[in-house]
């Protein structure tokens, strides 16, 4: 499970100072954010298309207050589709967006802004020959991101969603979309959540995480799923095969600078793989969740605090 001191780390505001402003930790944020401007993440989806892998990409950024903010990234992701079709990336390429960054979280008629925003990116998407996908945010925020998705299926069906594994819920999420031409992406959780809502042992989740998989393989949908643990890689190729799935019926989705031998690996062997690509000046939050995941990673961010490690 996901470390709670370095996730309370991401929310805290001088340790996002110290993290950001700080040249030294540049090259270890880069192993896992590829850059910050839009040439820079077409350049790193262009080097991974050319391996045999796509990508999903990410503009960072949780911390919208102002529909003025939301409007400005759903500007940000309308360049970035442009960007791609210009590139000829669109087809090997989608984009990951949160309802939060598209204010949801604004209050009064938050919700109808991000519903809004989140369909002229679905529809800048769909004009360039690519699709969307919504990522999922701590438990409150669940059932208003399967409304919008809800919502926009009936114009956009190619539309993907996240679901987490830890959610007490999830199960019956995954159960209600398992269907045809529902594009589900499945995750373990990356969110510090009350044991009231969802569970907290490693053991637990990675038991969800494969009765939520059973379920999406044996449905109608395409399965999305989001893991690097090789014993899950290993169960959803054991099901698929069982199930008659081809490889053109699901894919693994792996998150960038994690396990980039094993992504190269799947894809060679004929299984579609999707890198999970992150970008944007506001990466310190995922930055951190990143960390939280895997504390091991802590050892790279304290070394480049060393003297002479700038170099």
């Amino acid at each position: 499970m996901p470390n709670k001191l370095l996730l309370a780390a991401a929310e805290n505001e001088r340790m996002r100072g110290l993290v950001s402003q700080s040249a030294l930790t540049r090259g270890v944020v880069h192993r896992f954010v590829a850059g910050e401007e839009d040439r820079e993440v077409v350049a790193v989806a262009r080097r991974l298309a050319g391996s045999g892998l796509r990508v999903t990409i990410d503009h960072l950024g949780e911390g919208t207050t102002t529909l003025g903010q939301a409007e400005a990234i759903r500007d940000t992701y309308r360049a970035l589709l442009s960007s791609l079709e210009a590139a000829d990336l669109a087809a090997a390429a989608e984009v990951s967006l949160k309802v939060s960054a598209l204010g949801g979280s604004l209050p009064g008629d938050g919700y109808d802004h991000a519903a809004r925003l989140t369909r002229d990116v679905c529809a800048a998407a769909a004009a360039v020959g690519s699709t969307v996908t919504i990522d999922m945010e701590d438990h409150t925020t669940v059932d208003a991101t399967l409304s919008i998705l809800d919502e926009l299926r009936t114009e956009f069906p190619s539309v993907g969603v996240a679901l987490q594994a830890c959610l007490r819920r999830t199960a019956a999420d995954c159960r209600r979309l398992a269907h045809a031409g529902s594009r589900v992406r499945l995750v373990k959780g990356a969110y510090a959540e009350p044991a009231s809502v969802a569970f907290v042992r490693k053991r637990e989740v990675d038991d969800e995480f494969r009765r939520c998989l059973r379920i999406l393989m044996a449905g109608d949908g395409y399965p999305m799923i989001a893991t690097h643990d090789p014993r899950l890689i290993e169960y959803t190729l054991h099901l698929a095969r069982d199930g008659g799935r081809s490889a053109e019926d699901f894919e693994f989705q792996m998150l960038y600078g994690i396990r980039e031998n094993e992504q190269l690996r799947l894809a060679s062997n004929g299984n579609r793989t999707r890198v999970y690509l992150p970008y944007g000046r506001d990466w310190y939050a995922y930055f951190m969740r990143r960390l939280a995941e895997k504390p091991a990673n802590l050892l790279l961010l304290a070394r480049s605090f060393k003297p002479g490690s700038a170099n």
